[in-house]
């Protein structure tokens, strides 16, 4: 893409980039060439809510900006958190240097997706970078070349760049995307993985490390498909109770969103996502509910 339709430069790009879950999240053993962490197989899935990163172009020699919008910022609205941490710049560097570009960019993030809860905020803000750059310098790398770059800033990242459905291996890296045509794809949805979901969101945030500490501690839940279950519901009792709040009151699958603790809910029918809603509401065992919907995936717009 060279231009914004008028023969100039582009100088402004958005992206909506959704959340994720994971529908199973199998662990395996910790491994010293990946500094510890741990072998994955995963089945992602995007979910429908999104924060915003919209990508400008400064004047050469500037240097990068970050804005920082949103009600719920939770620990990133912290005056202590380091700018060049943020996973939005991470990602604006690893750009930089990969395509030779200067990173004279102001980015501003309008966070939806809730911070420290097991839905890949940070990985989506990065994922969103990357889409944004690469339309706002014309590059036009096909998306396995951004995902070679996202893989080098987080697990969660490369499959962030797609949504829908993916397969993630190694230590979730790895992505092999699923066509929705696909028969993996038809079983998912027919187990009830697909359509309305309610997320149960906290105002706690879990650390990953901390969760996969736990993790090695006491190991996964009898049939549990999310292995960190029981080390995320350990650590934040409630997000237990939503689950069996949610499937008391007719959801169809009810979850910890990967590391937690927000808990997913598919809901069937509008009947189900009223009556699990007011069980949460009533119970007080989410602090706010995010009605959604799920395959979602990545919106690109360029705005100047």
């Amino acid at each position: 893409m060279s231009g914004n339709g008028n023969g100039n430069a582009i100088n402004e790009v958005s992206v909506d980039c959704p959340a994720k879950t994971n529908l199973t999240l199998h662990v395996g053993a910790p491994r010293s060439e990946w500094g510890g962490r741990h072998e994955l197989d995963t089945i992602y899935c995007a979910v429908g809510v999104y924060d915003t990163v919209t990508a400008s172009r400064k004047k050469p020699g500037a240097g990068f900006s970050l804005n920082l919008d949103g009600a719920y910022l939770g620990d990133l609205a912290s005056s202590g958190s380091d700018m060049r941490r943020n996973h939005a710049v991470l990602a604006l560097f690893a750009m930089a240097e990969a395509s030779s570009h200067e990173p004279d960019v102001a980015l501003n993030i309008e966070k939806r997706i809730p911070v420290g809860a097991g839905m890949a905020g940070g990985s989506a803000d990065a994922a969103a970078t990357i889409l944004a750059l690469n339309t706002l310098w014309n590059l036009d790398w096909p998306i396995e070349r951004l995902q070679q770059v996202a893989a080098t800033l987080g697990a969660d990242m490369p499959f962030c760049l797609t949504g829908g459905y993916a397969r993630g291996t190694g230590f979730g890296e790895q992505i092999e995307q699923l066509s929705k045509h696909s028969n993996d794809v038809r079983e998912l949805t027919k187990q009830g993985f697909a359509g309305r979901l309610l997320v149960g969101a906290y105002q706690a945030e879990l650390r990953t490390p901390e969760v996969y500490a736990m993790f090695d501690q006491i190991g996964a839940g009898a049939g549990d498909n999310n292995h960190l279950q029981q080390a995320a519901i350990s650590l934040h009792p409630r997000s237990g109770q939503a689950i069996d709040e949610a499937l008391l009151a007719g959801a169809k699958q009810a979850f910890i969103s990967g590391s937690g603790p927000s808990v997913i809910a598919f809901v069937p029918t509008d009947d189900a996502a009223r009556a699990v809603q007011s069980a949460w509401q009533q119970s007080r065992c989410v602090d706010r509910i995010i009605a959604s919907k799920a395959p979602a995936h990545p919106i690109v717009h360029i705005i100047a």
